[in-house]
């Protein structure tokens, strides 16, 4: 299970921009949002919902070197049971839901949709240098 997308040399480019102008690197932040909230996007209609907090519990959490997708809480804190399956509890009883270690929902969704993802951090990390002032080839 690759739950990882790396882009090669983004922290040198993070500081590159930093030394042109102080604020060209918070668009690589902008960025890896828009990467993560494509996920959210077409993630959050495969979770089942009778309240609606695991689906809305997903959420874009970036700096300017990395971006993540942050789940569960303390609202849903049974999102690891629901997407990964396992022992839990409805009240007060155990439940049993049958483990799947790749998960159901956001980890296929990121294999199904890197691609896009990729694309949208390829074009979007090619702006910001551009917008510094960069030559991008």
């Amino acid at each position: 299970m690759d739950s990882k997308i790396k882009v090669e040399g983004l922290a040198q480019l993070q500081k590159a921009l930093r030394r042109i102008d102080s604020e060209a690197p918070k668009g690589l932040r902008l960025v890896g949002n828009q990467a993560a909230d494509l996920l959210i996007d077409k993630t959050r209609p495969l979770i089942p919902s009778v309240t609606g907090a695991a689906r809305s519990s997903l959420r874009a959490q970036s700096t300017r070197t990395s971006a993540k997708v942050a789940v569960g809480g303390r609202k849903a804190g049974y999102y690891p049971w629901l997407d990964f399956g396992g022992e839990g509890r409805v009240r007060g009883r155990p439940a049993h839901r049958e483990f799947i270690k790749e998960g159901r929902y956001l980890y296929p969704t990121l294999a199904r949709e890197s691609g896009a993802i990729e694309k949208i951090l390829q074009t979007g990390i090619v702006l910001v240098a551009q917008n510094a002032g960069l030559d991008v080839t």
